[in-house]
């Protein structure tokens, strides 16, 4: 399963997610620690995201389409 990208915009290192007003802000406080990209260009296929809803995982979509 490829859901990688090297097209994004911006990273974001995080060290304490729940502590953070930008993971706050990114809606990533409830995430582990790391790197994340700010925006992605594409989305995951939708086989994927099929596979993640039917797991009970909200799938938010890092390509600027989220409107929420």
């Amino acid at each position: 399963m490829d859901c990688t990208s090297q097209h994004f915009d911006g990273a974001i290192a995080v060290m304490q997610p729940s502590e953070s007003w930008v993971a706050k802000w990114q809606r990533i406080d409830k995430f582990e620690k790391g790197i994340y990209a700010v925006q992605v260009q594409g989305r995951l296929p939708e086989d994927i995201e099929d596979d993640l809803e039917s797991k009970g995982i909200k799938y938010r979509a890092r390509d600027g389409s989220a409107r929420d």
